[in-house]
């Protein structure tokens, strides 16, 4: 297929990196040329505006959040080019609201538009080993599905309504950010009893909670490693930010997200927003008065 990647970012450039391994024709554009131009390395063609790559048979964006969404395909006017038959697939982790305008702008242009945010880390996208969900219209996710099987293990359809898979993205981002303040709760009221978090976490990620993000995030707490960073702890933010709208314009209440939140906003407040989501660790053992803490 003849594909454009709008979003080169750390998840963007191995995606773009897979479809070209796949055999399809990709055009990448980026806001700073250097990821476009090392992706031509292995045969992916530049492009200099986001316009000459939104066309072909699909085009994909994977952007960092609304506001570069909406400045590249609103702001610039894209919709308006598109050829006909084009699919939009948009894999960027935006607000609900933000999807709901796209499908409606999307429809008034007669443009196929499909929702389909990814779970996984840079090296499962790598490794083509994400979980894609998709949401739209159920021939342009047909269209597009060959493409998606390029990028990751397995596609949850999550009906017509785009989205619906904006929704599932940010619950599970949620689940996601909960998960790791309550290990690193964990983790420090060991440290306070006198029991390691390194063994704690060992135990508890091997016995009880085995699934791969609990072993993944437990061992950087424990470690207290949170640089490189896989998820950035502000984009963290940014995602429980989008759960807590979404919730309030549904009249779901969500507590716990109220209170990862503030815990992730005090961490970028100190600076931490570029580290890793485990870095909420350190919120954890700072509260708690232990030497080390940052």
């Amino acid at each position: 297929m003849d594909i454009g990647f709008i979003g080169l970012g750390a998840m963007g450039r191995p995606m773009a990196a897979n479809l070209v391994r796949a055999g399809h024709t990709v055009r990448v554009w980026n806001r700073s040329p250097g990821p476009a131009e090392a992706l031509a390395e292995i045969g992916a063609t530049p492009v200099r505006e986001a316009a000459d790559a939104f066309a072909g048979d699909a085009v994909i964006t994977m952007l960092a959040d609304d506001a570069a969404l909406r400045a590249v395909v609103l702001g610039g006017r894209l919709l308006e080019g598109a050829p006909p038959g084009l699919v939009h697939v948009s894999m960027s982790t935006i607000s609900v609201a933000l999807a709901r305008e796209l499908t409606e702008a999307h429809r008034a242009r007669g443009v196929a538009y499909v929702a389909a945010p990814v779970f996984g880390r840079p090296d499962m996208a790598a490794a083509a080993r994400l979980n894609i969900v998709v949401a739209g219209d159920g021939a342009a996710i047909d269209r597009v599905q060959p493409v998606l099987d390029a990028l990751g293990q397995k596609t949850w359809r999550f009906g017509e309504e785009p989205y619906r898979a904006n929704v599932a993205k940010l619950a599970g981002n949620f689940m996601l950010v909960a998960a790791i303040e309550a290990m690193a709760e964990a983790a420090a009221m060991g440290e306070r009893n006198a029991v390691s978090a390194a063994s704690l976490l060992e135990l508890l990620t091997t016995a009880v909670f085995t699934a791969p993000v609990y072993q993944s995030y437990g061992a950087a707490i424990a470690a207290r490693r949170y640089e490189p960073a896989g998820f950035k702890l502000a984009l963290g933010l940014k995602d429980v930010r989008l759960a807590l709208a979404a919730a309030d314009a549904g009249g779901a209440p969500m507590p716990v997200a109220s209170l990862v939140h503030d815990n992730l906003l005090e961490a970028v407040a100190r600076g931490d927003g570029e580290r890793d989501l485990a870095a909420l660790g350190d919120v954890a053992l700072r509260r708690a008065g232990l030497d080390g803490a940052r």
